[in-house]
């Protein structure tokens, strides 16, 4: 989804504002640089891209573990800290070194020991240019081309290196609504979320596509929890994921064997896509 400059200069305005707070966990954060279609002027952009620096303390050291173990996304509570209820910002973790290595032009927006004026000064002297387009999507492959808008750039470099070394398949298909007629599916849903809640929705028309492709759904794992009682990682045939939220776990259940079915996105109207990954039978 394309985003007008002016909105995108208000979000990030917004994220400085936040992080001049300096609660925890932004007061580990060092640096914060953006780079893509913005700093490039382009009138419209699609996601910020935003890379922050930061150092550990004992309480990040322990939360990461926590979430490492649980299979959740260890980043969440600075990428909450960072954004609140905005939209729009696609954050990259320590990685300014990689970026760098890739030749990709980087702007330090703020600095750990800076005034946050400062950092708005520098926002506010990107000039904007009408001749400027998107700044090209790297780590894009054919079989996700469509949805490569939806996709954070850690899980396209993630997916093209699995791909480049064969070791999985891809499909990308339209999500359309629907509900699974298997009733332990209805019965963890109702259990689970309200009606109207985006990750039912989205869980409701995985699980129903799934259904429908035979896949047996007391096999599939739905954000973290078990469809069927008694189940273990070992009996799952799929996880089924819902906006990026596990993909720190994907690796580990595709080296063993299970497929990997994510919702892109997880929201309450609309259209929702999926990108089904598949792992490469080894001989």
């Amino acid at each position: 989804m394309q985003m007008k400059r002016e909105r995108a200069t208000t979000v990030l305005n917004e994220m400085l504002e936040r992080l001049e707070q300096n609660a925890w966990p932004l007061n580990l954060i060092t640096e914060i640089h953006i780079f893509g279609s913005y700093i490039r002027g382009a009138l419209e952009v699609g996601d910020i891209d935003v890379v922050v620096q930061h150092t550990t303390d004992e309480r990040w050291t322990e939360q990461s573990l926590n979430a490492f173990f649980g299979g959740r996304d260890g980043y969440v509570p600075m990428r909450q800290a960072l954004r609140g209820n905005r939209r729009g910002i696609s954050f990259q973790f320590q990685g300014r070194d990689s970026l760098q290595s890739e030749d990709i032009e980087l702007l330090l927006l703020w600095r750990q020991g800076e005034p946050i004026a400062l950092a708005k000064q520098r926002l506010a002297a990107i000039t904007p240019d009408t001749t400027a387009g998107r700044a090209p999507r790297d780590h894009v492959l054919p079989a996700y081309e469509t949805l490569a808008d939806l996709i954070p750039r850690p899980v396209r470099i993630d997916l093209h290196r699995w791909s480049t070394d064969h070791k999985i398949t891809m499909t990308t298909l339209a999500l359309p609504d629907a509900q699974p007629r298997t009733t332990t599916a209805t019965r963890h849903m109702d259990d689970r979320w309200v009606s109207n809640s985006p990750l039912r929705r989205a869980a409701a028309a995985a699980l129903a596509y799934l259904e429908s492709t035979g896949q047996r759904l007391d096999r599939c794992e739905v954000h973290r929890q078990y469809l069927a009682r008694g189940a273990t990682d070992q009996t799952i045939d799929c996880f089924v994921d819902l906006g990026w939220r596990y993909w720190r776990s994907a690796e580990r259940y595709l080296a063993d064997g299970q497929s990997w079915f994510e919702v892109l996105p997880a929201t309450s109207r609309q259209p929702l896509n999926a990108l089904h990954i598949t792992p490469v039978a080894r001989p």
